[in-house]
């Protein structure tokens, strides 16, 4: 962990206590894990009430008028941080961005004393990116009451707000989860927004969730989350209703999981002609960042059926009503 003096053990089963207020309202977002239905379809109901936000003349609501958040980003990101940051300032919040690589704790100071120095100064949210998984639990399990966690991403573990901004740009589209066949696409092991993905769907009841990538790519005992397996492009996406494409990544893999990227795209790649066995009405997903001609082509990526963009702009509503239920539920709304 950052700072050195902090010893941080992988996450476990995360209490619903520790997410939730004693009368089950969102204290911090750390995963989807372990969260009532009604929960997640309460953020998905909200985040539908600021989607008509970016429409306005003025982009903003007073809801965190006075309220600080601040961006704490221990690894790099554009379009999440982006988000949040734009989140917080439609709904009207102070934001900091924290450069990490410039903070006291590239000089020795722990990531606890630069916690309670934040703290001390009002701050309402930490809005934390970490490489290494069960980041934002340890810090939310050592926050003053005063403030809440939003987890943007923690190593293979979980990254909660994209798995819920992809849940609703679904839900735009259809609206019945218990239909649905949807397939997620590519490497699901080193994926925390696979982990994510699949707790929400499962949750929301989805009909059949799917997953499919080289063997390589594919994590153990995967199917005890109750999706099933498939290593054919052709047997995975055959009458799927959603697709679910995920990056590459490479920067997390150990040793060579796969011969090139070449011919991961020639097996695995999002083609038309691999569309092509899909629903005629599917839909075409990716968190981003996008890698052409590795995980996708552009005549998908920029095509009809692709919601790529839509996902960028609904995640700023589903951010925003992830940060005004946290707050509102901490102050007793």
């Amino acid at each position: 962990m950052t700072g050195g003096a902090v010893t941080m053990r992988p996450p476990g089963p995360l209490p619903a206590g520790i997410q939730l207020t004693p009368d089950g309202q969102l204290r911090h977002f750390l995963t989807i894990e372990g969260l009532p239905r009604a929960l997640l379809l309460e953020i998905l109901d909200t985040a539908e009430s600021f989607a008509g936000v970016k429409n306005q003349a003025v982009k903003k609501v007073p809801l965190l008028r006075g309220k600080t958040i601040v961006n704490l980003f221990f690894e790099a990101s554009t379009r999440t941080r982006t988000t949040f940051e734009l989140a917080a300032k439609r709904l009207s919040a102070d934001v900091l961005n924290l450069n990490i690589n410039t903070t006291a704790t590239v000089k020795g100071e722990s990531l606890l004393d630069t916690l309670r120095n934040l703290e001390a100064m009002y701050t309402d949210m930490f809005v934390v990116r970490h490489a290494d998984s069960g980041a934002a639990q340890f810090i939310a399990r050592h926050v003053a009451p005063h403030v809440s966690v939003i987890n943007a991403g923690d190593g293979r573990h979980a990254h909660p707000t994209q798995a819920m901004l992809d849940m609703f740009t679904i839900r735009r589209h259809k609206p019945d989860f218990s239909r649905l066949c949807v397939a997620i696409v590519g490497d699901i092991m080193h994926s925390r927004v696979a982990r994510s993905q699949i707790h929400a769907l499962s949750i929301l009841g989805t009909g059949e969730v799917r997953v499919v990538g080289p063997k390589t790519l594919i994590p153990a005992e995967v199917e005890n989350l109750g999706v099933r397996v498939f290593h054919s492009m052709a047997d995975g996406l055959k009458d799927a209703d959603v697709i679910m494409m995920l990056r590459l990544q490479k920067e997390r893999m150990q040793g060579a999981l796969l011969p090139s990227e070449h011919e991961y795209f020639q097996l695995y790649g999002l083609t038309e002609e691999r569309l092509s066995v899909a629903k005629e009405t599917a839909i075409v997903m990716h968190p981003g960042p996008i890698n052409r001609g590795v995980e996708i082509g552009s005549e998908v990526a920029d095509g009809s059926r692709s919601v790529i963009l839509q996902q960028v702009t609904y995640g700023i509503a589903v951010r925003m009503a992830v940060m005004s239920m946290a707050i509102g539920a901490r102050a007793g709304r």
